[in-house]
Parts: C-alpha cells; structure tokens; sequence
C-alpha cells in the first residue's frame, strides 16, 4: 500500500482554483469593449438596446451583452451598372458612387437593418428614375444635374436612418450601340458642315480682301497718273512760256539789227537830218553804246548776243523765269508729299477727299504764270509812254 501525500490530498482544490481563475478572466475580457477612435458600438443586454459606446475603454455586463459595430467616417458604396429608358425612349445605362457618412449610430441601429445595403437599394432606384425622366442628350451632358436630383432624392430617407449623403457622383452613361453610331454620324456630320462653312467664310474674307487690295492699288495707280498728268502739264507751260520769252527776245533783236541796217544806209546819204520812229530811238538809246560814230562814249566792252540789259529783261521778262521755275518745283514737291500722304491715307482705308482736281490745279499754275507777264508788259508800256516826246535824233 503506497503512502498518501499532501499534493495528493489538494488536487481537486487546486483543480477548481483553476477553474475560478479561468472564469474570471473570461469575465473579465468579456467586461471590457476597447472602441477605436473613428467608431461606435451600439450596446444590448438581453436583446434591450442601452446606448452607445464611445471611443475608449467601456465596460458592459458579460455574457448578456454585445456590441454592434458603426464606422463614424466618410463611406463609399458603388452602385451597380443600371440600365435605363429615357423620356424619347433611347435605352442607356450608368453607374455611380455615393459617399455616405454614419451621423447617429443609434437610428442606423434602430431604424434600418443594414445602413450601407439599404441606401445602395435607394440610389439604383434613383438612378433609374432620374435617367428615365430626361431625354437622351441631357443624360450625356447635364452630368452635374443628375448627381444633385440623385443626392436630393436620397437625402429625406436616409436622414431617418441616421445617415448622411454627402455626395452622389455618376460615372459613366452610355446609349445603346445603335444610338452611338447614329450620334458618331450625327457629329460626324456637324463638323464636315462646320468645316464647310468655315471654308466658305475664308474663301470669301480671301475675296474681300482681294478687291480691296485692288481698290487701293487702282486709286493709288490713278493718284500717280493724275499727278504724272499734271507735272507733264506743267512742264509743257513752263516749255512754252520759254519758247515764248525766246522768240520774243529773238524778235526784239531782228529788229536791232533791222534797224542798225537802216541806220547804217541812212548815213551813207546826202542827208544830215532824219527823223526816227520812237520804238527804234528807244532800242537805239539802249544799245547806242555799241554803235560806231555815235555821240555815247564807248569803253572797249563787247556786247554778247545772248545777254539783255536790266530794262530788256524787265520787258521781256526773264527774270521772272526763275522765280516761276522756282514755284513749279516748290508746286510739284507738294504735290508729291500730298500724293504720298494720300496714299498713306489709302492704304490705312481713310478716304482721300481733299484731293485736287488735276484742271483746278493747271488753273493755278496758269494764273501764277500770267501775273508776272502782266507785271512785265505795264513796266514796258511805261517806258514807252516815256519816251513819247523823243522822236529825233542826230
């Protein structure tokens, strides 16, 4: 027989101290809920609701009680592809994403049985009936308008449920096959119009632009004629007025020399006296200098054939020759810088309109030149009426 000792004895003691150790500690964990920091644990004992549990270290009856679990952030519930009929009867189909947000964890205990699943159902519902109240075109571009009726319609339900939606976004909608080939020709269309019309609006700027570089070009052309026109003109006076000046002074000389000829044979008469007309006195007073036997004393100086004396180029005006060149040139630089101003004019599309007529300006120019012919013959008609009681000579 073996002997009894004492660890023998205590077996079943230690057994249940073991066992009371064990409960405990299971009562213990099953005391204390640890609650993260972005949820909320809706707390039951005996299937009674009792509130709710912060985040935190929370203690609740064991064995009695559990915890349903609410994540208090921004959720995201993808709404499957719906398919859809529009107002003009054009079959679609889109799909969305709602952001939803837990704002009273009690209602979305008490009130729904399962938040997320629940608010999914409603906006595929919505989706449709939104999509099926507007015409094909709208569905395509008035995207933003479907997401504000869509969070609209979600809103009043869900905020009994203890649920916010924060925000609805449609991503894609798309027509049937057979919708998207009439629109892909239908755009194809549009923009074959567009590139039409846009060829037909250069081609015609093009000609606009053409006979109006024309227009300019031609009054530019005529400007230039009309100022070669009237340069010519005025050269063709100034030639005329020389070839006057000319055979006048060449005539006046004729009747010098006419007259020293006649002279000349009066002295180889008989006569000592004779009787001269005025005008050949006058010359003969002029270029008695020059005459041999004459009572004017000479000082050796030789008379040129192509120089007047100042009273001669008075009356015949050659010294106003200069002075109408003169003016001439100044007339025609003028012109010329009124011309280029004009031009100027033109081509920055002002209208010219204090352009001369080319007959006003050959107008001008012949009364500049006759006033200084006028002035000649009264000087020369002077010394002629001077000279009236002069009418013999020895």
């Amino acid at each position: 027989m073996l002997p009894v000792t004492p660890l023998q004895t205590g077996g079943p003691i230690g057994l249940v101290v073991i066992i009371l150790l064990l409960i405990a500690i299971v009562t213990v964990y099953k005391m204390v809920e640890i609650v993260d920091a972005t949820e909320k644990r809706a707390l039951t004992v005996f299937g009674e609701y009792r509130k709710l549990l912060e985040p935190g270290i929370s203690f609740v009856p064991p064995f009695v009680s559990r915890t349903h679990t609410f994540d208090m952030r921004t959720q995201t519930l993808d709404v499957p592809r719906q398919e859809a009929i529009t107002r003009d009867n054009s079959p679609v189909t889109a799909d969305a994403v709602v952001y939803i947000k837990v704002m009273d964890a009690k209602k979305a205990f008490l009130e729904v049985d399962d938040y997320k699943r629940a608010v999914s159902n409603l906006a595929q519902t919505t989706l449709r009936a939104v999509l099926g109240d507007m015409e094909l075109d709208d569905t395509l571009n008035k995207r933003q308008e479907i997401n504000a009726r869509i969070r609209k319609e979600l809103d009043e339900p869900t905020d009994e449920w203890g649920v916010r939606v924060e925000s609805v976004e449609v991503r894609e909608v798309n027509p049937s096959q057979d919708v998207q080939q009439a629109m892909e020709q239908q755009t194809s269309a549009e923009r074959r119009r567009r590139a039409m019309i846009l060829e037909a609006q250069g081609e015609r700027r093009s000609a606009v632009e053409t006979a109006e570089g024309d227009k300019q070009s031609n009054i530019i052309r005529a400007q230039g004629e009309k100022q070669s026109q009237i340069l010519e003109a005025q050269g063709d006076a100034i030639s005329t007025v020389l070839r006057a000046k000319s055979a006048e002074s060449m005539g006046e000389r004729a009747v010098i020399e006419k007259g020293m000829e006649t002279l000349s044979e009066i002295g180889q008469g008989e006569s000592t006296t004779f009787v001269l007309p005025q005008e050949l006195s006058s010359l003969v007073g002029r270029y008695g200098k020059h005459l041999t036997g004459s009572d004017v004393k000479s000082d050796g100086e030789s008379l040129d054939s192509l120089d007047f004396d100042s009273e001669t180029r008075e009356m015949l005006g050659l010294d106003d020759i200069e002075e109408i060149l003169g003016q001439i040139d100044q007339e025609a630089e003028v012109d010329v810088e009124a011309m280029e101003e004009e031009a100027q004019a033109i081509k920055a599309g002002e209208d010219p309109a204090d352009i001369k007529d080319p007959d006003e300006v050959i107008e001008e120019m012949d009364a500049d030149m006759e006033s200084p012919d006028d002035a000649g013959s009264g000087d020369a008609s002077g010394n002629t009426g001077g000279s009236d009681g002069q009418s013999s000579g020895k």
